[in-house]
């Protein structure tokens, strides 16, 4: 019941709604689902803790766990549950994967961009492109919006982003080109194309390029990366790619000794 509650009532106002419901529904196929809230302890959530590191990895587990976490608080601190501590406090949590270190090399960008010929959708290249050159999140990209876009600056105003903080990415000659390059065909939108498409297509141009384990988040790493070996700043970066906490910002960058 707290489960489907806080789905209706919280995660169904969050803009990572789509994520958290997916969550939602596994936990509730979970026997830990069924169980009554006066038996839930901290051994009731390790053996779910168990079960779940059977099937996923301990990055996932820690995303789930951080749910299962906030559906307790909030029902102990808002909805009036009497539960005197949050089951979840005490529970052993497996260490947190270490952040990915992927780098682009120079003959696998070659082979991406060769790729991106067989595709039948042609924003695939300039998509990646602008994914290279700005650090843009995938969904930033596909919701860009032709009215948020300066050619007299070279801006590009991004006003609802995954911290919820809007932001302005500068467009340097490669981005503003890819970006003019753009056709308009009375769709506001830079590039109209679905998420779920482009997903689609980036499996299938992966596959042709023969790169091995290289998603398309991996181009947020190199771009960020890039930007300081080009000699910008920890602010400057941080404007561009909209990292709040520095500490994050460093998780995604990798430069080359």
């Amino acid at each position: 019941d707290l489960l489907r509650r806080y789905e209706k009532q919280i995660a169904s106002k969050k803009r990572a709604y789509s994520a958290e419901r997916y969550m939602l529904s596994l936990m509730l196929r979970e026997p830990i689902a069924a169980e009554p809230l006066a038996t839930i302890r901290t051994g009731v959530i390790a053996e779910w803790r168990d079960r779940r590191l059977a099937r996923v990895g301990a990055g996932t587990f820690l995303r789930h766990l951080t749910v299962l976490r906030h559906v307790f608080e909030v029902a102990r601190k808002e909805w009036g549950v009497p539960m005197p501590v949050n089951p979840t406090a005490d529970v052993r949590k497996p260490k947190a994967p270490l952040a990915r270190n992927r780098r682009l090399k120079p003959d696998e960008e070659e082979a991406l961009f060769a790729a991106c010929g067989g595709c039948l959708n042609p924003l695939m290249e300039p998509i990646i492109r602008l994914a290279l050159y700005t650090g843009m999140r995938r969904g930033e990209l596909l919701s860009a919006r032709w009215q948020h876009f300066d050619p007299e600056k070279r801006t590009l105003l991004i006003p609802m982003t995954k911290n919820g903080h809007p932001r302005t990415v500068p467009l340097d000659s490669h981005a503003l080109g890819v970006v003019e390059g753009l056709p308009r065909n009375g769709d506001d939108r830079l590039l109209p194309i679905s998420d779920e498409a482009v997903k689609l297509a980036w499996k299938r141009l992966i596959k042709r390029s023969r790169i091995v384990d290289f998603r398309f988040h991996d181009l947020r790493h190199e771009a960020i990366s890039r930007f300081f070996e080009r000699g910008l700043t920890v602010p400057e970066v941080a404007l561009i790619s909209g990292h709040r906490d520095v500490r994050m910002l460093f998780r995604y960058t990798h430069l080359k000794a």
